[in-house]
């Protein structure tokens, strides 16, 4: 039991560092860089900051032990969709290994932190 809560906090918690407090600081101590990754695979500048508005919101939404579960349920699944659609945009568009494979390394970090918060029953 204690086991699976310190897989599903370490898992939960690269997610907020990687999809919550990276974007959002950016948009806030760095907004001239919050369009760089988006930009470049021809999204209009508005839709980088509705992502990171949306990935804040769900990081908080499965970090947050109270909240409801099926709110929890369309949060992992609002991050899963965003991560699937940054590899393709990036495998569509610039082709770049790196940045194919890096939406996909935080996917099964979040399907870690997914498994194992069914695994608690208090999370």
């Amino acid at each position: 039991m204690k086991k699976n809560k310190i897989i599903f906090w370490v898992a939960t918690a690269i997610i907020i560092l990687w999809e919550g407090l990276m974007p959002l600081g950016t948009l806030l101590f760095s907004p001239e860089y919050a369009t760089v990754g988006t930009r470049p695979l021809g999204y209009p500048d508005y839709f980088a900051y509705t992502l990171i508005i949306c990935k804040v919101l769900g990081v908080l939404a499965i970090s947050y032990p109270k909240t409801p579960a099926k709110l929890q349920e369309w949060a992992y699944a609002g991050l899963t969709f965003s991560l699937i659609f940054a590899f393709i945009s990036h495998a569509c568009v610039d082709k770049n290994i790196g940045y194919m494979l890096m939406p996909l390394v935080v996917l099964a970090i979040l399907a870690v932190s997914y498994v194992y918060k069914n695994k608690i029953p208090d999370a």
